[in-house]
């Protein structure tokens, strides 16, 4: 007879569920010893903190596009999924989390760790259920399972650690609970537009003169589609920050990422456009998107409260992008007219040339934009690269060009820091063999630095490139740049994360001059298993979004280290930057 926990744990392995990331609670005890009799079917992954367990489990299902699971105890435990649950939500990656409860009959008693987690989960999840018995726990879980992957979000099952071991006993089953009731499986729609709906949304772009089309998340796995209607349109394509892989970085009609991560070229072409075609993307900063009454708008996407989240569209397709864009496609008229693409494609290869000053291999203290830049020359044909949160998105966003076969992941909507390390273990947990990558920021890394032994203890071969500047760098520029503010308590406690690495059982290295960065990246990249590679950069350099110039002009005299940013602000590209966002 089974008990209430391995009728959960039976239930994920009918949902193909492979992997559950979690840490072991007394909570949770009742799960745990399911957990380990099914271990040859469902792996357990033991983290060092919870909150990197539901950001590997958010990780996990954005790189996978299925069900990421993680496990937690009562109390704490369960509070600290939080931020990784508010991340998969944001991004709308399907996960389930379990937590453990006090005793049932304790609840509400002032007991220890007497939390409800299913009210503190109440805005996280888009299904959240405290399992009554081992009865209950048949139908619950398989239903968790079922909404999370239908309605993109986060499922959560509270068990209380009795009930986990309550066995399924048909004497306390209710008489309408039948055995069995609940099937074990997805039942997914196909959903498309209409024959009316496709034809508005061809008509605005067949009469558009200058079509920019904006590709996010959502376009992963229609890459020949999209690529197909930019050739139709003469379309010159921006990638939000998601979309960073839908197309490489060096695809002829791409002209980068958007926004205070994107490029000049982006900018201008979003101010200058007649029509733009948005597929898959919530792009959330709507100030860089074309003025209103400048451009019409046509968006793809398959959860129709999206449509025209950002911007007025007039034509809203609902579907999937793959299936949308191709069946769009077959009512287009490729344009004769090129010449817009042709000035987006003159504006980048200006954007490369300056981004290529700013790798100068030869500049004291250390830029990281060279760093950068190397680090992703090294990567594989086939890396999965994850980023954290702060400058080094920037720095990845900008710097690194992504190649076909290459994956890219990061807090998205939710911009958490702490979650590029455990976005790069749980790529390496869903891709056995691949090689793992990320790019990380002193800031972001310490907050979350015990999970390199998460990644030693896997054997996951993983390089994570740390910014190490001392600095909360982009909350310093964004003091500057946003509000006009001197910038205020940023400057970090230096780490050694070169000794950290070693004293958990991986590799460190440290590069403090742009001469050591060849040799040592070269020696990195060559070591077995999980490796840190910390660049000493220099602190005061920018990072510069457009449009923030007088802001930053009233800032700089009170800022320390004002004299060192105004020379890196008098070097190109940020000279450039400056210009035009004056």
């Amino acid at each position: 007879m089974s008990n209430a926990a391995e009728i959960l744990v039976d239930t994920l392995i009918a949902w193909n569920v492979e992997v559950v990331f979690g840490l072991p609670g007394d909570g949770i005890n009742g799960i745990m010893e399911a957990l380990r009799r099914k271990q040859e079917k469902i792996s357990f992954i033991q983290v060092r903190h919870e909150e990197s367990a539901a950001f590997m489990a958010c990780a996990y299902a954005k790189w996978t596009g299925r069900l990421g699971v993680c496990l937690a105890t009562s109390g704490p435990g369960g509070t600290h999924l939080l931020t990784g649950l508010y991340d998969a939500k944001l991004d709308q990656a399907p996960v389930l989390a379990i937590t453990g409860m006090q005793f049932h009959d304790l609840i509400e008693t002032f007991t220890q760790q007497d939390v409800d987690l299913t009210r503190v989960f109440n805005d996280v999840a888009v299904y959240n259920a405290q399992v009554s018995d081992a009865a209950h726990m048949e139908n619950v879980a398989s239903l968790a399972c079922r909404t999370a992957l239908s309605r993109k979000g986060v499922a959560h099952l509270s068990i209380a650690s009795d009930i986990q071991e309550q066995p399924s006993d048909a004497s306390m089953r209710s008489k309408r609970n039948r055995p069995a009731h609940t099937p074990q499986g997805m039942f997914a729609p196909r959903c498309l537009p209409t024959d009316g709906e496709f034809d508005r949304a061809a008509a605005i772009l067949n009469d558009a003169a200058r079509v920019a089309i904006l590709a996010g998340r959502g376009a992963m796995g229609a890459a020949a589609e999209l690529e197909e209607a930019a050739t139709l349109l003469q379309a010159p394509v921006i990638k939000a920050l998601l979309g960073k892989a839908v197309l490489p970085d060096d695809h002829p009609h791409t002209t980068g990422g958007i926004g205070i991560l994107g490029t000049l070229p982006s900018q201008e072409a979003m101010e200058t456009c007649d029509a733009v075609l948005i597929v898959g993307s919530t792009f959330p900063y709507i100030e860089y998107y074309p003025n209103p009454g400048q451009a019409r708008g046509v968006q793809i996407d398959c959860d129709a409260q999206r449509i025209g989240l950002r911007f007025p569209v007039e034509s809203g397709l609902v579907g999937d992008a793959r299936e949308t864009l191709a069946a769009l496609n077959r009512r287009l008229t490729r344009k004769a007219d090129s010449r817009f693409l042709a000035e987006a494609q003159a504006s980048m290869r200006t954007w490369r040339e300056m981004m290529r000053q700013s790798e100068d291999g030869q500049s004291h203290p250390l830029k990281p934009q060279l760093v950068a830049r190397a680090f992703g020359e090294r990567l594989a044909g086939n890396t999965v690269l994850a980023a954290d949160s702060g400058q080094n998105t920037e720095l990845a966003a900008r710097h690194v060009d992504l190649h076909h076969g290459q994956a890219f992941g990061v807090s998205g909507a939710l911009a958490s820091m702490a979650c590029g390390l455990s976005y790069a273990i749980a790529a390496g947990i869903a891709f056995p063999g691949r090689p793992i990558a990320a790019i990380v920021g002193d800031g972001g890394l310490a907050m979350q630095l015990g999970e390199f032994s998460t990644a030693v203890r896997y054997r996951i071969p993983l390089k994570v490139l740390v910014i190490k500047n001392n600095m909360l760098n982009q909350i310093a520029w964004e003091q500057m740049m946003f509000l006009g503010n001197p910038q205020f308590g940023c400057e970090l406690q230096p780490i050694d994360f070169a000794k950290a690495a070693e004293a958990m059982g991986g590799k460190g290295f440290s590069i403090e001059s742009a001469d050591q960065v060849t040799q040592v990246l070269d020696e990195a990249f060559a070591t077995q298993g999980p490796v840190i590679i910390q660049a000493l950069v220099d602190a005061y350099e920018p990072m510069m979004p457009p449009n923030y110039a007088k802001n930053f002009r009233k800032a700089l005299p009170e800022t320390p280290g004002h004299e060192r940013i105004a020379d890196n602000v008098a070097r190109e590209p940020a000279k450039t930057m400056m210009e035009a966002g004056e």
